[in-house]
Protein backbone atom coordinates (compact mmCIF):
# COMPACT_ATOMS: atom_id res chain seq x y z
CA UNK A 1 0.00 0.00 0.00
CA UNK A 2 1.20 3.49 -0.87
CA UNK A 3 1.36 6.03 1.97
CA UNK A 4 0.89 9.72 1.21
CA UNK A 5 1.83 12.42 3.72
CA UNK A 6 -0.93 15.02 4.04
CA UNK A 7 0.73 18.27 5.18
CA UNK A 8 -2.24 18.81 7.52
CA UNK A 9 -2.92 15.30 8.93
CA UNK A 10 0.25 13.30 8.42
CA UNK A 11 0.83 10.00 6.65
CA UNK A 12 -2.25 8.09 5.49
CA UNK A 13 -3.24 5.33 3.06
CA UNK A 14 -3.46 6.22 -0.62
CA UNK A 15 -7.14 5.18 -0.50
CA UNK A 16 -7.94 8.41 1.37
CA UNK A 17 -6.65 10.67 -1.42
CA UNK A 18 -7.81 11.88 -4.81
CA UNK A 19 -5.57 13.15 -7.61
CA UNK A 20 -6.42 16.69 -8.69
CA UNK A 21 -4.22 17.32 -11.72
CA UNK A 22 -1.17 19.41 -12.38
CA UNK A 23 -0.23 21.92 -9.67
CA UNK A 24 0.44 25.63 -10.02
CA UNK A 25 -1.99 26.30 -12.87
CA UNK A 26 -2.85 30.01 -12.79
CA UNK A 27 -6.59 30.65 -13.03
CA UNK A 28 -7.71 33.56 -15.25
CA UNK A 29 -8.72 36.54 -13.09
CA UNK A 30 -11.71 37.39 -15.30
CA UNK A 31 -12.60 34.33 -17.42
CA UNK A 32 -15.13 36.27 -19.49
CA UNK A 33 -12.36 38.61 -20.72
CA UNK A 34 -10.11 35.94 -22.26
CA UNK A 35 -10.29 34.42 -25.72
CA UNK A 36 -11.79 31.03 -26.43
CA UNK A 37 -8.31 29.74 -27.26
CA UNK A 38 -6.90 30.95 -23.93
CA UNK A 39 -9.83 29.43 -22.03
CA UNK A 40 -9.34 26.13 -23.86
CA UNK A 41 -5.64 26.22 -22.96
CA UNK A 42 -6.48 26.82 -19.29
CA UNK A 43 -9.18 24.14 -19.07
CA UNK A 44 -7.70 21.29 -21.09
CA UNK A 45 -3.97 21.56 -21.75
CA UNK A 46 -1.74 20.08 -19.09
CA UNK A 47 1.75 18.68 -19.00
CA UNK A 48 1.75 14.90 -18.89
CA UNK A 49 5.39 14.20 -18.36
CA UNK A 50 7.14 10.99 -17.52
CA UNK A 51 9.13 11.75 -14.40
CA UNK A 52 8.98 14.27 -11.56
CA UNK A 53 5.98 16.57 -11.62
CA UNK A 54 4.20 18.97 -9.23
CA UNK A 55 0.61 17.83 -8.70
CA UNK A 56 -2.48 18.83 -6.76
CA UNK A 57 -4.03 16.25 -4.41
CA UNK A 58 -7.00 16.23 -2.05
CA UNK A 59 -7.26 14.38 1.25
CA UNK A 60 -10.78 13.35 0.33
CA UNK A 61 -11.49 10.94 3.19
CA UNK A 62 -9.61 12.92 5.81
CA UNK A 63 -9.41 16.67 6.34
CA UNK A 64 -10.83 17.34 2.85
CA UNK A 65 -8.10 19.87 2.04
CA UNK A 66 -6.17 20.29 -1.17
CA UNK A 67 -2.38 20.25 -1.12
CA UNK A 68 0.47 20.00 -3.60
CA UNK A 69 2.88 17.13 -4.02
CA UNK A 70 6.06 16.49 -5.98
CA UNK A 71 5.75 12.97 -7.37
CA UNK A 72 7.75 10.85 -9.78
CA UNK A 73 5.14 9.51 -12.19
CA UNK A 74 7.34 6.58 -13.22
CA UNK A 75 7.69 5.16 -9.69
CA UNK A 76 4.79 6.79 -7.76
CA UNK A 77 7.39 8.00 -5.23
CA UNK A 78 6.27 11.19 -3.46
CA UNK A 79 9.33 13.39 -2.96
CA UNK A 80 7.52 16.12 -1.02
CA UNK A 81 4.07 17.38 -0.06
CA UNK A 82 3.29 20.98 0.82
CA UNK A 83 0.33 23.25 1.53
CA UNK A 84 -1.40 25.26 -1.19
CA UNK A 85 0.24 28.70 -1.31
CA UNK A 86 3.63 27.48 -0.09
CA UNK A 87 6.64 27.55 -2.38
CA UNK A 88 7.41 24.36 -4.25
CA UNK A 89 10.37 22.54 -2.70
CA UNK A 90 13.47 22.38 -4.90
CA UNK A 91 13.36 18.97 -6.56
CA UNK A 92 13.61 19.35 -10.31
CA UNK A 93 9.85 19.05 -10.80
CA UNK A 94 8.37 20.82 -13.80
CA UNK A 95 5.85 23.49 -12.90
CA UNK A 96 4.08 26.38 -14.65
CA UNK A 97 4.66 28.81 -11.82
Amino acid sequence: MLLIKCPYCGERSELEFSYGGQAHIVRPLIPSDITDEALTEYLYHRDNIKGVQAERWRHLHGCGRFFNAVRDTTTDHFQATYKIGEAQPASGAKSDG
